[in-house]
């Protein structure tokens, strides 16, 4: 048989051999009553084990290996932290191991014991042949309770590393919350393409300034669109001679650097998704309300949510046009809902989970996961692969989860730390 030493955790773990009058190496009677908690740091693999070999009952650490011989190549022989082995669990028993003080280390030897249907499910799992995922051929036959409840952890998974970033941007903004959250909302608004450029912008231009400007739509306009570096150009409309003109003064007044014009990218984008139209209702957002994040935590209601940004109204400038002065065709340039969706998706979800972490407040950690249930599905080919394959996605609380599952889970094979693999290899 070939396979890693993971594997034999798992047999170990979920006691998937046959136990049927065990013996240790020496000929002793041996009963397991309880395998030990997995231990993925230094030390021995479980520890905290209840075993009987004879008639005594030992309380201790279990080490797993493929060969008694790796305990020494492994330098346990040398390592304190391996004193309190009180079973050395191995597939193949070559050596006998005897301690520095002469104590014979009590060996299982699983080389007999583990089910050839097994051992035949995780070697067609690992190194059988895939083309999406591992268990592409097997995920369709584990029930929807499985599914869902693995697929809760795995999105929990992820945004504890998600929210990671956002404590890490908390702590440089020293603690607030509401500027954090627009520097967010802003790199978010630029829906991948144009993430970076709208990160910078918002980090050259702290909340602070906007605030002091809540109720002259035109100077937000002005700072935003001058921040963006749009407003450099000569111009012929009225429009946006107006926002320079304004921008020059507040340019000098708040000692501001903006971007470089050159990191937006209008390239293979449709007009409706130009960063000049982004910007246009970004700038209409924070003039409808300012403080975003406080308010944000008061709705509970994920379309009264969704109306907060739908309903944003850009100024009258760009229903006819994506540029500067570049006529087009009259259109709606308001957030689509799938534009409002994603938004909420990837900064309203999170905030809300990390608020709830950073303050151990759970609540907030559940209107996270509540609202992602009642947001739709991404459409991407992680969401469509896994669609072909029968796994049923409609909420952005299954395709979170999902993606994470692809992205770290199956295209490393770890199959054995799934509970979907854990599963598949269960199944009678």
């Amino acid at each position: 048989m070939l396979f890693p030493e993971d594997f034999l955790h798992y047999v170990w773990k979920f006691r998937l051999f046959d136990r049927l009058n065990l013996r240790t190496n020496d000929g002793e009677e041996l009963e397991i009553f309880s395998a030990g908690m997995h231990n993925s740091d230094s030390g021995p693999d479980f520890q905290n084990a209840r075993i009987r070999i004879g008639d005594t009952v030992w309380a201790g650490n279990v080490e797993v290996h493929l060969s008694s011989s790796d305990w020494k190549k492994h330098g346990h022989t040398t390592d304190n932290a391996y004193e309190n082995v009180i079973l050395h669990v191995v597939y193949r028993d070559d050596i006998p191991l005897i301690l520095p003080d002469g104590r014979l280390v009590p060996t299982l030897e699983l080389q007999n014991r583990i089910p050839d249907e097994l051992y035949s499910r995780y070697h067609k799992l690992i190194f059988g042949e895939q083309t999406v995922i591992p268990c592409e051929a097997s995920i369709g036959t584990v029930d929807s309770l499985t599914l869902y409840n693995w697929l809760t952890r795995v999105l929990v998974e992820r945004l504890e590393k998600k929210s990671a970033a956002v404590t890490s941007a908390l702590n440089l903004n020293r603690g607030d919350w509401e500027e954090t959250f627009y520097q967010f909302l802003a790199a978010n608004f630029g829906f991948k393409t144009n993430a970076v450029p709208f990160e910078l912008l918002a980090k050259s231009l702290p909340q602070n300034i906007l605030a002091k400007h809540k109720n002259n739509p035109m100077q937000i306009e002005a700072l935003i669109f001058g921040q963006a570096g749009f407003l450099q150009e000569e111009f012929k409309d009225e429009y946006p001679l107006k926002l320079k003109e304004e921008y020059s003064f507040l340019q000098k007044k708040y000692k501001l650097v903006p971007v470089e014009n050159h990191l937006w990218k209008f390239m293979r984008m449709r007009p409706a998704n130009f960063p000049t139209i982004r910007l246009a209702q970004f700038a209409a957002l924070i003039v409808k309300s300012n403080h975003l994040f406080s308010k944000l935590l008061e709705i509970k209601d994920v379309k009264v949510l969704k109306a907060l940004f739908a309903d944003v109204k850009v100024n009258p400038y760009w229903e006819d046009h994506y540029r500067f002065d570049v006529v087009s065709p009259p259109s709606s340039k308001n957030l689509g809902e799938a534009s409002v969706d994603i938004l909420l998706l990837n900064t309203m979800a999170l905030f809300l989970f990390s608020y709830g972490k950073h303050n151990q407040l759970q609540h907030f950690i559940n209107r996270s996961l509540q609202l992602l249930e009642l947001l739709p599905a991404e459409n991407n080919k992680i969401i469509t692969d896994f669609s072909n394959l029968g796994v049923k996605i409609k909420t952005a609380f299954e395709s979170q989860a999902l993606i994470e599952l692809k992205n770290n889970y199956c295209n490393y094979k770890k199959c054995l730390q799934c509970g979907v693999g854990n599963k598949i290899l269960k199944l009678a």
